[in-house]
C-alpha cells in the first residue's frame, strides 16, 4: 500500500522559488505510529529580497494516512501561519513518478480556495514539488516550486 511513498523517506535539501521569492528548503519524511502514517517536516527560509523584503521562515508539518473506508490516501498539512490543508490523492502516474493531491478542505482561509500539491520524482535521489493555489471560481496558479535532493 505504501509503495508510492517509500521513496520520500529520508532527509532532503534544496531550493524553492515562487510568489514569496527564492528560498532554501529542508525536508524530512519518516514513518511513525507503527508505520500507519508518513510524517513530513518542512522548512523554507526566505532571506530578505525584492519579492519578500522582510524575509520569512515558513514551516509546515504533514501526515499522510490511508483511509480504508474511502480507499484513498489523505494528506494533512499544518502550516505555521495556521492553515490546515486536507488533500486527497488525485492520481499517481503508472510509473509512480508523478503524484497529485488536491484539497478537499482548507482551514483558516476564506471559503472556496483550493490547493494542489504535485510531486515529480526525477531520479532515486531527487524530486520537484509544485504547490498551486486557486482562488474561488479560478484556475490553479503556481505559488511555489521546490527542487529537493536526498541528503540521507
Amino acid at each position: 500500500m505504501w509503495v508510492p511513498f517509500k521513496f520520500f523517506v529520508g532527509t532532503w535539501q534544496g531550493t524553492g522559488e515562487g510568489k514569496p521569492g527564492v528560498s532554501s528548503v529542508e525536508r524530512s519524511y519518516e514513518f511513525v505510529l507503527n508505520k500507519k502514517f508518513l510524517f513530513a517536516r518542512h522548512k523554507s527560509i526566505y532571506l530578505p529580497q525584492n519579492k519578500n523584503p522582510k524575509g520569512e521562515i515558513h514551516e509546515d508539518w504533514a501526515l499522510i494516512s490511508y483511509d480504508t473506508s474511502r480507499e484513498k490516501f489523505v494528506f494533512r498539512q499544518f502550516h505555521v501561519e495556521g492553515f490546515v490543508n486536507q488533500y486527497v490523492l488525485e492520481s499517481i502516474s503508472p510509473d509512480g513518478k508523478n503524484i497529485v493531491f488536491i484539497t478537499e478542505a482548507i482551514e483558516n482561509i476564506p471559503a472556496g480556495w483550493r490547493a494542489k500539491e504535485t510531486y515529480r520524482i526525477l531520479n532515486s535521489d531527487e524530486f520537484v514539488e509544485i504547490f498551486e493555489l486557486a482562488a474561488p471560481d479560478k484556475d490553479f496558479e503556481l505559488y511555489s516550486e521546490n527542487h529537493l535532493t536526498r541528503t540521507k
